[in-house]
């Protein structure tokens, strides 16, 4: 497991634990919903970083 797909984990649990404990999941069904959520994340974590590698971010882009 690479770098990336460490800190998708990561911050896949950590937004599982808010929606428990907003209420927004349960625990009875995190095996339903966590791999959905981990895909969103992994998904927009890959999709940012090809986007940096095709237009690298200068100091000027910044707002």
């Amino acid at each position: 497991m690479d770098r990336m797909e460490k800190e998708a984990l990561q911050v896949s649990k950590e937004i599982a634990v808010k929606f428990i404990e907003t209420q927004r999941i349960s625990p009875a069904n995190f095996g339903e919903i966590f791999p959905s959520l981990h895909r969103v994340v992994l998904d927009t974590m890959l999709e940012g970083k090809k986007r940096l590698q095709e237009e690298p971010w200068t100091e000027g882009d910044a707002q």
